[in-house]
């Protein structure tokens, strides 16, 4: 989006935002709202690196034609009465998020965005802009770095400010995949479903696939993965033996990132394991991938291949460790900047003194 002129003010004092950045989502699980979104998502050359000219006949002649109705049964089968999961956690999330910060004497905004539909980031960063924010951090919802959506991410933020003549201060967090706080969220989110339904025989650690040829490109998002899950194992006192890491979400024909999660779950079920236990560990929302795919498909398929008990273990949400990890990870990243009520009331009188002068200046002349 092209940004509107906002007029310049003397001695008006800047503002600190964070924003917290997810996928997206449609705007209603229909297939008319599914076209304009998988267009936009799927036309995203990070996340699709096929010729442009080919795949723009195929994403327009036949994927968005004739995937959307598909699409759209998927997402009505989990859409809520007050909208698309996804959505709804990323908005909690970032409204409790300011209130954390906020306990810890930050006061900020927090808003939230989403890389694809509504609130969408150039839109947000303009309300931002108009607010006079002069510092801006980015909070990706994505623990692991891909290219695919993470520097989706940058690529938005530095499209937008390639518009705008006063840029404010900007920061991007990269990755939080180790931080031992986002760790300690998962592990307790694991030991809260088994102090309620006891230990599984076997946990699964999900996370959302992408294409081999990006871990031989050099993206780092396999190698993050895989030290996520080792961290969570190690917090857990698990055995090799007692859990896996797999991919989901294969799209396309080339090879993906394996294991595949759904063939890794028949192959437990074929073996006799009786129950298994699934998380997401790379989704901090629970959204379609998680709640349809995970929660639905995957554990029909465990069941028909001879499985008893399929558990799933939800995304961190709202949940208050997750919070309190996320007020961690971005405290980090605000170091330096005037956030404490002091330093928002010397900034304040600075700017009113800025002001002054100006006009003073003003009447001289």
């Amino acid at each position: 989006m092209k940004p509107h002129s906002v007029t310049f003010q003397h001695g008006q004092p800047g503002k600190v935002a964070v924003v917290l950045v997810n996928l997206g989502t449609p705007e209603a699980p229909t297939a008319a709202a599914l076209r304009p979104y998988l267009k936009e998502f799927l036309s995203d050359t990070r996340v699709v690196e096929i010729p442009r000219l080919i795949w723009w006949l195929i994403l327009n002649g036949i994927i968005v034609p004739f995937r959307s109705g598909k699409s759209a049964a998927k997402y009505a089968a989990i859409w809520s009465s007050e909208g698309s999961p996804l959505k709804v956690h990323t908005l909690r999330q970032a409204k409790l998020l300011r209130g954390y910060l906020g306990d810890r004497g930050h006061q900020v905004d927090v808003v939230a965005a989403m890389r694809y539909g509504q609130p969408s980031l150039p839109s947000v960063l303009e309300q931002l802009r108009a607010e006079g924010c002069s510092q801006v951090l980015i909070l990706p919802a994505y623990p692991q770095y891909s290219a695919t959506t993470t520097a989706s991410i940058y690529d938005a933020v530095f499209d937008y400010y390639k518009q705008v003549r006063n840029i404010p201060e900007l920061r991007l967090i990269r990755n939080y995949h180790d931080h031992p706080a986002y760790i300690e969220a998962l592990r307790q989110s694991v030991l809260k479903h088994w102090q309620q339904h006891q230990r599984a025989g076997h946990l699964v650690m999900s996370f959302h696939g992408v294409p081999k040829r990006t871990l031989l490109l050099g993206d780092p998002y396999h190698c993050e993965c895989h030290k996520t899950a080792r961290l969570l194992a190690q917090a857990l006192g698990l055995k090799a033996d007692d859990y896996s890491v797999t991919f989901q979400s294969r799209f396309g024909k080339a090879e993906w990132l394996q294991p595949y999660t759904q063939p890794s779950v028949e192959a437990l079920a074929r073996k006799g394991t009786k129950r298994v236990d699934v998380m997401c560990p790379g989704f901090t929302s629970d959204c379609l991938e998680t709640l349809e795919e995970i929660n639905m498909e995957v554990r029909a398929a465990f069941l028909l291949h001879g499985g008893q008990e399929f558990h799933y273990i939800p995304c961190l949400n709202e949940d208050s460790a997750w919070l309190s990890a996320m007020a961690d990870i971005t405290a980090t990243h605000l170091h330096g900047w005037p956030t404490s009520p002091e330093q928002i009331r010397q900034q304040q009188q600075d700017a009113t003194a800025s002001l002054a002068r100006a006009r003073s200046l003003g009447a001289s002349q």
